[in-house]
């Protein structure tokens, strides 16, 4: 009998320009819309039971001019502003609506904030440890950083992200990360030997802008899934019956099993205006209960940390969040934003698809940031 035919997933299968099919300009909207589908694998989270909202409109845009041209701009997917129990606003592009998945990119790093905080908790984990103490065998690139230069995007060393470049370590990552298909006739790469082969650590106490870097997230999910007493779906599932979400929560997998933290999470503009909603409750469900540290929290918005470089400069990164000591919250590559006030209690989910070479604009980046910000604390 002749062997039958196969090719490669022309999804996940690398172009020229070192990007696989759903993420190359041509395809990233459709991509970035159906992730959920794409990705080499993925786990899939219902909450058990739903937050219920209820529409109360209000005139954002007047408030607000500049949100006007976010939700007019080519990239625009959705957005939702949510406070307490009440729908603010929510618009979506032609092709989309705020209940469908999205890829969340690098917003999905907020998991990482609430897990490690839960562990610090417990007394499962120490800020000031070398990740050594709890990988043993980690490569150069992280083996004498301190567990809080992870968390505050602290580290230097060997691996790039630079999305502009096709061939920095980011990309790389992606086959790690359940995300892109190997070269033909080699083997997928773990997400722990991905990390384990990153070089060229140095130290630097004082740092004061970040140094951006997703392979960071993927160490602390590692050294997470060491000290932790529960498998780290048990945390997914815990965080998403906090949250109430409406729809699912979708995230990639490694090929060995780990959650890609560092940007895997597909959630619709709605159920992320909810995660939002979860962290001004700061780490309780809607019965009043934590699942989260607030105190960590707490810490985060008031720190000393890192600042972002411009033009986001007067956002500091803290624990896997951005902050600007009232407002909360991450972006994500492709253009995603999750913003959430801290006094106000209002949450503002954003959604788009650059569809530029590079997937990514940081001036585009800074006005969907400072718009957002100006939403949460009008809406309030």
């Amino acid at each position: 009998m002749s062997a039958l035919k196969t090719l490669p997933n022309p999804d996940l299968t690398v172009g020229p320009d070192n990007k696989q099919r759903w993420n190359q300009p041509a395809h990233r909207r459709h991509g970035f819309h159906n992730a959920h589908h794409l990705f080499r694998r993925t786990l899939m989270v219902r909450a058990r039971d739903v937050l219920l909202l209820e529409p109360a409109e209000q005139d954002l845009i007047s408030a607000v001019p500049e949100l006007a041209d976010l939700l007019q701009h080519p990239a625009f997917s959705a957005f939702c502003c949510l406070r307490g129990d009440q729908i603010i606003m929510e618009q979506a592009a032609a092709d989309f609506s705020p209940s469908r998945p999205h890829s969340i990119q690098s917003v999905t790093k907020l998991h990482v904030h609430l897990i490690i905080g839960r562990l610090l908790e417990q007394g499962l984990l120490s800020l000031d440890a070398r990740v050594s103490e709890y990988l043993p065998y980690i490569g150069s690139g992280y083996r004498d950083a301190t567990v809080q230069t992870l968390l505050d995007m602290a580290v230097t060393n060997d691996f790039t992200e630079d999305y502009s470049d096709p061939n920095a370590d980011c990309y790389h990552e992606e086959i790690a990360l359940g995300w892109r298909l190997p070269d033909e006739g080699t083997e997928e790469i773990t997400l722990k030997d991905f990390v384990t082969q990153i070089t060229g650590f140095k130290q630097d106490d004082h740092r004061e802008e970040a140094d951006y870097k997703s392979a960071n997230t993927d160490v602390l999910t590692l050294i997470a899934a060491v000290v932790s007493p529960e498998p780290l779906p048990a945390h997914i599932e815990q965080i998403a019956d906090a949250v109430g979400y409406e729809g699912a929560f979708h995230i990639s997998i490694s090929k060995d099993g780990h959650p890609a933290f560092s940007g895997g999470g597909c959630l619709s503009a709605r159920d992320l205006a909810r995660f939002g909603l979860f962290l001004a409750r700061k780490g309780r469900d809607p019965q009043g209960r934590f699942v989260g540290n607030g105190a960590f929290l707490e810490h985060s918005l008031k720190r000393n940390a890192p600042a972002l470089s411009a033009p986001k400069e007067w956002l500091r990164y803290a624990n896997q969040t951005m902050t600007d000591g009232r407002v909360i919250g991450h972006a994500g590559y492709g253009g995603q934003f999750l913003m959430v006030d801290m006094i106000s209690g209002t949450s503002c989910a954003f959604l788009s698809v650059l569809e530029n070479d590079a997937g990514y604009d940081d001036a585009y980046m800074a006005d969907v940031a400072r718009t957002l910000r100006k939403v949460c604390c009008r809406a309030g």
